[in-house]
């Protein structure tokens, strides 16, 4: 199991990363699209990238997993919610909706419920 934690952290973590560095103009314009400010953006980059780091470290120090995987979650879960709130088509909703069960997991298996 500490394999699929470890495969888990290192996909919800990079993907998030590659995301809001790489694909930075698709976070823009998805924020205009929300009718986010600038300012919530720039909180939300910060805090994921920060929590896509502790994912990653987790796989050393595992007590660090639980509470960025919580937390990771629940911007999964604002993006569900933001995107079924401007009606985009389920293709836009997977990315996120994958990421949450992702999340979902990592947090049951790194506090030993499942």
């Amino acid at each position: 199991m500490a394999n699929y934690l470890s495969i888990a952290q290192i996909i919800v973590a990079t993907s998030v990363a590659y995301i809001w560095i790489f694909r930075y103009d698709v976070i823009i314009k998805e924020f205009k699209d929300f009718g986010l400010s600038d300012l919530i953006r720039t909180f939300v980059g910060a805090s994921k990238i920060s929590l896509s780091t502790l994912l990653i470290v987790g796989i050393w120090y595992p007590s660090l997993i639980p509470i960025p995987s919580i937390l990771m979650g629940l911007f999964m879960l604002a993006a569900q919610y933001f995107h079924f709130k401007i009606k985009n088509p389920f293709i836009k909703h997977l990315p996120s909706l994958i990421f949450l069960i992702l999340c979902i997991f990592i947090a049951l298996v790194s506090m030993k419920i499942i």
